[in-house]
């Protein structure tokens, strides 16, 4: 009986030690990234601020109207867009509904996919950011 005792006590002993060092191995829970919502809201003024003629499922709309679209596309379907990339790719450059690509008429009279021209953006904004 005795012997079972110390064997008992050992075992709890050896569980302790294992399970107390890989609660100690575990990595710390990181803080929420605040940057890819931080790009995608310069995005989505970008896309307000732009002057631009979106052409969504055959219809064409303001930069203001597309922005506010988006805005609610992003607050709806964030579970997408968990960076700036997945925004423009999963939410920015199609329709959900129909699948057709975005375009855009910029006020050159340029006409873009929505993809390349947020991307372009994107990749600037992220250059003028650097030190």
């Amino acid at each position: 009986m005795k012997k079972t005792r110390i064997y008992s006590a050992w075992l709890l002993a050896i569980l302790f030690t294992f399970f107390s060092q890989i609660s100690l191995a575990a990595p710390p829970k990181q803080l929420p990234n605040r940057e890819p919502d931080q790009e995608v809201q310069y995005l989505i003024t970008f896309i307000s601020n732009s002057n631009a003629t979106f052409i969504r499922n055959g219809d064409e709309h303001t930069s203001k109207e597309a922005a506010e679209h988006l805005a609610m596309k992003y607050r709806k379907a964030k579970r997408y867009a968990k960076t700036a990339d997945d925004f423009i790719n999963n939410l920015a450059s199609k329709s959900s509904w129909s699948g057709k690509a975005y375009t855009v008429i910029l006020s050159s009279g340029a006409k873009l996919t929505a993809n390349s021209w947020l991307t372009n953006e994107l990749i600037r904004f992220r250059n003028t950011k650097k030190p």
